[in-house]
């Protein structure tokens, strides 16, 4: 890896607190940054370089998932770390700040290797961008790179007009936008699977699948976004980026003899073969709920329009379950079910992969379908749950877990593999601008029927699982949400009568 500048804008705050620190740090002790580095740290506050040296020693100690390590190792790490105020729409600002980039370049002995971080809101970036153009900061005899987090736009036109600033001043292969949830170690593993394991590629390939779930859940509710979460609900804030991108790192097919980076042209793919919704039957696949007062965990919980900050006649959204389709060779005819939302009843991110073959009932009982189990929250685990007879009972089927690997005790997080991908130049996991303007365009159909109250916005008990609605997305086409609680679901669905006794929900404990 090739010694670099890290230029981090936005160095006082939270994300970088709780995130880019830790991961830097984590770096650091793996051998995973670059020896000389420099970073030199951006923000309004009037702090010197000491006194950034200390906060991020203090966030090291509070956020990194290793015990501290001895005070020297401490010290070589922060000692790589300089501060200035930056006013980010201060021209001169930006020509002291290459100055001092310079400088240390040539006090290091590095190349003028260039990774831009922007830890700021949105609406900095198109700014910060333009004056890195003009203040020369973009043009070395090095490498240059751009990171900046979601969201990228706030609607189709929006993220139009900032993808047209940004390429003003750095191409496309230059510029690394950050999901975190494609650096979370089981996404980045889903393509290792069908390569590692022949029998997984054969069931893909072979169109053994019967539908695919994938579930965000959150406990919590708003807490200190109030402001901002309000103006987008979860189709924006969840689902236009996080959900889809999960849809598109599972649904990608890798081949055998492919090289290494082709997943990414496959990812545009998968979000070009998906079917779009339309106002009109929009109805019948998306659902959208909010949530009212109820007891998560034995607490009372308020509702979404009690909560501080919020209006008490919002009509946003913090639940949206919806059944999409690829209508390409792959995946033509199962459908994927993605649902996530505020206040449910537990904190949990899963991808279920349900294969064909479920048995017909034996005797009085009947079992549960194969199932390929990926959990990435709260723990992180891989398991193929087989159903198999029980033995001396032929007529009784009992399941099998095998366990396919799970992120071991520390390994790295989400934000240290994707700022080590950065640093190494590779953009696999991380959205490409095809990818953001296609996610745009499949849901402003959506957004404009939200925006029309043509989908109806459906209540749900804080502790649930969502609207009943959400279940019969699924059981219209003979399926059901896995893992959810069943005495819960069946509060929900107002006890049907409709629904099959005998089928065992089963829980996976990660070990």
């Amino acid at each position: 890896m090739e010694p670099a500048t890290i230029i981090l804008f936005g160095a006082t705050g939270d994300l970088a607190k709780r995130k880019i620190y830790p991961a830097l740090y984590n770096m650091f002790l793996d051998g995973k940054l670059p020896q000389p580095f420099s970073l030199i740290g951006l923000g309004r506050r009037e702090w010197t370089d000491e006194s950034f040296q200390a906060n991020v020693e203090k966030s090291i100690k509070l956020f990194s998932r290793r015990e501290p390590a001895d005070p020297d190792t401490i010290m070589s790490f922060i000692g790589a770390f300089r501060y200035r105020v930056l006013d980010v729409g201060r021209e001169e600002d930006y020509r002291k700040l290459l100055e001092q980039v310079e400088k240390r370049e040539r006090e290091l002995g590095i190349p003028q290797n260039r990774l831009f971080y922007l830890s700021v809101g949105p609406e900095l970036f198109e700014p910060i961008a333009l004056q890195i153009r003009g203040s020369g900061l973009g043009t070395s005899n090095g490498w240059k790179r751009l990171v900046i987090e979601k969201p990228f736009g706030h609607d189709l036109e929006s993220a139009r007009r900032l993808n047209q600033t940004l390429s003003q001043a750095f191409a496309e292969q230059e510029i690394y936008r950050i999901d975190h949830y494609l650096g979370k170690p089981i996404v980045q593993r889903l393509e290792s699977l069908q390569q590692a394991h022949p029998a997984f590629y054969e069931l893909w390939v072979d169109r053994q699948i019967a539908n695919v779930q994938i579930t965000a859940n959150e406990s919590v509710g708003v807490e200190e976004r109030a402001g901002y979460y309000d103006h987008v609900g979860a189709i924006k804030d969840m689902f236009q980026n996080h959900m889809l991108q999960l849809l598109m790192m599972t649904a990608v097919h890798i081949p055998k003899d492919s090289g290494n980076g082709k997943g990414r042209s496959k990812k545009t793919k998968v979000m070009e073969a998906l079917e779009p919704l339309q106002k009109e039957t929009l109805r019948n696949r998306v659902i959208r709920g909010q949530y009212t007062e109820g007891v998560i965990k034995g607490d009372f919980a308020a509702g979404y329009k009690s909560e501080p900050g919020i209006a008490p006649n919002s009509m946003n959204d913090t639940f949206i379950a919806a059944k999409l389709q690829i209508a390409n060779d792959d995946w033509r005819g199962v459908p994927f079910y993605l649902r996530t939302g505020k206040r449910l009843k537990e904190k949990s991110t899963r991808i279920v992969v349900e294969f064909q073959g479920a048995s017909e009932p034996v005797g009085e009982e009947s079992h549960s379908p194969n199932l390929l189990v990926l959990e990435l929250s709260p723990k992180e685990s891989i398991t193929l749950q087989l159903h198999s007879r029980k033995q001396g009972r032929s007529e009784t089927f009992q399941p099998i877990e095998l366990d396919l690997g799970a992120n071991p005790m520390n390994a790295p997080e989400a934000y240290e593999n994707l700022i080590w991908d950065a640093l190494r130049g590779d953009a696999t996991f991380f959205a490409h601008w095809n990818e953001v303007e296609l996610s745009w365009q499949w849901v402003t159909p959506i957004l404009e029927a939200f925006a029309e109250n043509e989908a109806p916005l459906l209540p749900y008990a804080a502790g649930t699982y969502g609207p009943a609605a959400a279940d019969a997305l699924l059981e219209a086409d003979g399926f059901h949400w896995w893992f959810d609680d069943k005495l819960d679901r069946e509060d929900r669905q107002d006890q049907n009568s409709d629904r099959k006794e005998g089928i065992r929900y089963a829980y996976h404990t990660n070990h």
